[in-house]
């Protein structure tokens, strides 16, 4: 796939270039700031942006914000030191495909990190369980979160990571017919009925992500 790197230390920068290329993906550029990263975008037209926010700062994740509002069609994937839960929840609210946020920390294993490259550019969705964590405790209080049992809780934050259904029962060690009990039990706290239009999953995750 094509790929645009935003990271503003050089031997990172060229680290995550050296190893996209050796597992054969193109990257068309790697820039240095946010500016670079967006106008590449505009350029390049990639199917990944990875971008990597510098130290104790938003700018980074404001520009992914802004790119993902400009280039919907072009995955983005986040790798920070830190969470920043509105950004990472307006991040998310408006698409929940084609979108990753990942903390540097624990991207330690090659594998897992061209997984989730893959997953995004691919349209899925790939958010760091720290990430999650942090969006629901800022806004479990709001939306008839503080209806949700504990269980259910992690049940949707799990959803909220992009698992399965099976996968969640297997993180839980529960069986299928109780992971979709609970899910069953979010919709009907959330007011989300069986006629709704919409994705009631998808809309039960973004129910806390946008508060």
């Amino acid at each position: 796939m094509r790929i645009v790197i935003a990271e503003d230390s050089v031997l990172l920068r060229e680290g995550i270039v050296r190893l996209l290329t050796e597992f054969g993906h193109e990257v068309t550029s790697a820039v240095s700031d946010a500016n670079g990263l967006l106008a590449a975008v505009n350029t390049d037209r990639p199917d990944l942006a990875v971008r990597m926010p510098p130290t104790f700062t938003d700018e980074g994740i404001r520009a992914a914000v802004l790119l993902r509002r400009q280039n919907p069609e072009t995955g983005v994937l986040v790798l920070s030191q830190y969470v920043e839960e509105r950004y990472a929840a307006e991040l998310i609210a408006e698409n929940t495909g084609g979108f990753g946020y990942l903390l540097k920390d624990r991207v330690a294993d090659v594998d897992d990190f061209l997984a989730a490259v893959t997953e995004v550019a691919s349209g899925g969705t790939v958010l760091d369980p720290e990430v999650v964590t942090q969006i629901l405790v800022r806004s479990r209080k709001q939306d008839g979160l503080a209806t949700l049992s504990p269980r259910e809780r992690e049940v949707l934050q799990l959803m909220a990571e992009g698992k399965s259904n099976a996968a969640i029962a297997s993180t839980l060690y529960l069986s299928a017919g109780a992971v979709e009990k609970h899910i069953s039990s979010v919709f009907t706290k959330f007011g989300l009925t069986a006629d709704t239009s919409e994705n009631r999953r998808v809309l039960a995750v973004l129910r806390f992500l946008r508060a």
